[in-house]
């Protein structure tokens, strides 16, 4: 290995160290921002995606640790990741269960103006984390996926919070939580795969 390409690494592992800790410390921040709005509106969608942010939260902070370890113990650190990824869902149906039951409508514009704020936080935390999707196998992959599938689904939110000013019913909070459910559970599949293959890349 050249003094150049150890240099250029050290580079990049640096700089994703920067945008992950970025991220983690948004990531907890609007946490606590969507949390406290959706237990006041009673909402589905922002309550999945609020645990979410704080999923997101432990996940970055877990990369961070991890970028120090081998191929091997990374690789099993994201299939972990995977796991983890995982139990927002967990959250997300007992909450649609409690909907379902009683689908009364959460405040439409309350829904809009949160989801409108997470998106922000997550395409911000999506931009800085991009140009380190495709290092460090599934570290750096669970991050990107996991910014980038909040942003689709806060795109959702917002769509879930102006139809609910037109119909005035619960069903679009909760067929976006359910939907969040769905988009957490596909990362959690692509980062199991990553991992997996690290893990035997090694072996």
């Amino acid at each position: 290995m050249t003094v150049e390409t150890s240099s250029s690494r050290a580079s990049t592992s640096a700089s994703l160290r920067r945008a992950v800790g970025f991220v983690a410390m948004a990531n907890f921040a609007y946490f606590g921002v969507e949390f406290a709005i959706a237990l006041a509106i009673g909402s589905v969608a922002l309550f999945a995606d609020s645990i979410d942010f704080l999923e997101d939260t432990a996940l970055n902070v877990l990369i961070l640790v991890g970028l120090g370890w081998s191929p091997i113990w990374r690789g099993r650190l994201g299939m972990t990741l995977a796991a983890i990824l995982l139990i927002p869902g967990l959250a997300t149906l007992w909450k649609a269960w409690e909907k379902f039951l009683h689908p009364t409508p959460p405040d439409p514009a309350w829904l809009a103006v949160a989801g409108a704020g997470a998106l922000v936080v997550n395409l911000t935390c999506a931009l800085a984390l991009a140009r380190h999707r495709k290092h460090h196998g599934s570290l750096a992959k669970a991050a990107f996926l996991s910014a980038r599938n909040d942003a689709l689904a806060n795109i959702a939110i917002v769509a879930a919070g102006l139809l609910t000013a037109v119909i005035l019913s619960g069903w679009p909070d909760l067929i976006v939580g359910l939907g969040i459910l769905a988009i957490n559970a596909d990362a959690a599949r692509q980062v199991w795969i990553a991992a997996r293959r690290e893990v035997r890349a090694e072996n």
